[in-house]
């Protein structure tokens, strides 16, 4: 069972780590494009400007709601164990 849970553990951290990095990925190509569109929320400069918004992306709840990668596989498998034992 610890096995299991281990190789669970590792393989919703890798699909974690690139679904975090593709979504930044994402959110800065979006800003590049805001930028060169003229918005200057963030600043005159493109890097500073960029480098802003993703430090106000590191803050959103979009962000955070990447969190549920672990949350939802967990919360499925632990229903199905209680199903299966105790129904």
């Amino acid at each position: 069972m610890a096995q299991l849970l281990l190789v669970l553990l590792v393989v919703l951290t890798a699909i974690y780590i690139t679904l975090s990095l593709w979504s930044r990925q994402v959110r800065k190509a979006k800003l590049r494009k805001a930028w060169e569109a003229g918005d200057r929320e963030f600043g005159d400069d493109r890097e500073s400007y960029v480098r802003r918004g993703l430090e106000a992306y590191d803050d959103s709840f979009r962000r955070k709601l990447i969190l549920l990668v672990y949350v939802v596989p967990v919360a499925v498998i632990a229903y199905i164990i209680y199903a299966v034992n105790y129904s």
